[in-house]
């Protein structure tokens, strides 16, 4: 992953909006996405996590758990791809906290 400061502002300021969402659940799930994948997006890409951060974090967390299924009005092929990682074993886990 690349450190913050070799990033262009949109990506650097879009890394802090996914990892300060205001729960730490959210924060985990869509910051460590973000974070994972930043330096490889394309400007379509950052358009479409750029929408995704305009909602909610209860329903994200909820979506990209498999509490509730994206509804069809917020559904993109960027918040499918969000989900599936989110979906994974071990998803959501603190840096470090693995076993």
């Amino acid at each position: 992953m690349p450190e913050p400061q070799d990033l262009d502002p949109r990506r650097r300021r879009l890394v802090f909006r996914a990892l300060h969402r205001g729960t730490k659940e959210a924060d985990l799930m869509i910051g460590g996405f973000v974070t994972r994948n930043i330096a490889a997006f394309s400007e379509a890409d950052l358009d479409a996590i750029e929408a995704i951060l305009e909602h909610w974090d209860v329903d994200l967390a909820d979506w990209l758990s498999g509490r509730r299924p994206i509804p069809p009005e917020a559904d993109s092929p960027m918040l499918r791809r969000m989900a599936e990682e989110c979906g994974r074993t071990g998803a959501g886990v603190p840096p470090g906290a693995e076993r």
